[in-house]
């Protein structure tokens, strides 16, 4: 192993000498392999980071799965209630629910002197789960609902409506609502803006505005312990669809659960198409890098033709010279994933940190691109060119063995 390695080492080192030809293949084969890696990381931290963002927001406004009444009615709006004593309310057992919470919905209409909007007014409890919408406060804080009071009048308003309608903290919003189907009459609420938030998702921050769950409850003459519908969070999103149907087997026979992915199959669709795109970069990253590979093995066995015959003469064996041009190559491909890695890693730390990139929320439901990232797909990138790029060379170092000492030796 050691005579392998001193030989491997003095083919890297006169690798760039002047009368080299190898040498600017191999430095084309370093950057096609650095470049690859970049990509690769590239499209993984982005694509993920992509799906997980997305998810979030729509998570954030919707829960994973929802337990409502069974109902024809498909709009966002609560229309009839569902008691709160529930055997699975406040905590439900199973191992992949991470949390519930009760909510309730209703259509309203912000009304200013100078204009107005349709909105939808999610209540929420005292025990709402706020980690997303903490992430996209921008201004203020977000409601004190918990207080011992018989309903709060504080909001949190997106900055799409804030701006469209000219709110700002502390300012007082008006909201009508139509008591119930018959009335001809609306409601009047005054509600106090205590928190401005973002999220990107403009589909979602046009229309929703977050209050108490009292408040909703007092328009639609609900009792204290009816809601409109449970929102549910799960641990691991990757394991949705099993959950909601084991949710479902739980919940009474009169309610019924759905999950994001059934609720947004568009948005969900789309989003399963980055895993196409990105196994697409991948292949074609690692062939090219692999052909470039294959070219400069080549290239240098040809060059090292009269030392391949020289060290067959001495009685070195055909696999024992091919494991010299494997190592050398092997390190080649190293160099290449270092550099690979340092560009990729430093462009991903460089967005996922100061956010040079923007994208337009109204195409990618995200303000700038989004990273991710993670060890376990670095080290699948990085272990996976390696190993893949030394497979491809198996194959070219065969040559090694089609040369006779003896023409070999002669050859220049």
């Amino acid at each position: 192993m050691n005579f392998e390695f001193f030989i491997s080492q003095r083919l890297i080192s006169e690798k760039n000498t002047k009368n080299s030809v190898s040498g600017p293949i191999i430095k084309i084969a370093i950057i096609a392999i650095s470049l690859g890696i970049t990509m690769m990381l590239i499209a993984f931290a982005t694509g993920m980071g992509l799906q997980e963002k997305i998810r979030e927001k729509i998570t954030a406004f919707n829960g994973d799965i929802t337990i409502s009444k069974f109902s024809s009615n498909q709009s966002q709006i609560s229309l009839d209630p569902i008691s709160i004593e529930q055997d699975f309310y406040p905590h439900f057992d199973h191992p992949e629910v991470e949390h519930i919470q009760a909510v309730a919905t209703k259509f309203g209409i912000i009304r200013t002197e100078t204009d107005f909007e349709a909105i939808i007014t999610k209540g929420v409890e005292k025990n709402y789960e706020w980690r997303y919408f903490e992430e996209y406060l921008t201004e203020g804080r977000l409601p004190n609902n918990y207080k011992e009071v018989k309903y709060s009048k504080e909001i949190l308003i997106s900055e799409y409506l804030a701006n469209r309608l000219q709110f700002q903290l502390e300012d007082q919003v008006v909201v009508y609502y139509m008591k119930d189907e018959n009335s001809e009459k609306p409601r009047m609420i005054v509600f106090d803006v205590v928190g401005i938030y973002n999220s990107g998702f403009e589909e979602f921050d046009k229309s929703f505005l977050i209050a108490d769950l009292k408040q909703l409850q007092r328009i639609n003459k609900w009792q204290k312990n009816e809601v409109g519908y449970f929102e549910i969070l799960v641990k691991d999103f990757n394991k949705i669809q099993q959950v909601t149907e084991q949710v479902y087997q739980q919940v009474p026979s009169e309610l019924d659960t759905e999950n994001i992915l059934q609720k947004y199959p568009n948005i969900f669709e789309w989003l399963s198409m980055f895993d196409m795109n990105i196994a697409i970069i991948i292949s074609l990253m690692i062939l090219v890098a692999g052909i470039n590979m294959i070219t400069a093995l080549l290239v240098l066995i040809l060059e090292r033709t009269p030392m391949i015959g020289i060290l067959k003469a001495l009685g070195a064996t055909n696999w024992t010279i091919r494991k010299i041009f494997l190592i050398n190559a092997g390190y080649l491909i190293i160099k290449g994933i270092f550099f690979g890695n340092l560009i990729g890693l430093g462009i991903l730390l460089i967005q996922k940190y100061l956010k040079p990139i923007k994208l337009d929320p109204t195409s990618y439901y995200v303000t700038e691109v989004p990273v991710y990232l993670d060890y376990s797909y670095i080290a699948f990138v990085n272990l996976g060119t390696l190993i893949l790029c030394l497979l491809f060379l198996i194959i070219p170092s065969i040559i090694v063995t089609k040369i006779s000492p003896v023409k070999a030796i002669k050859f220049d």
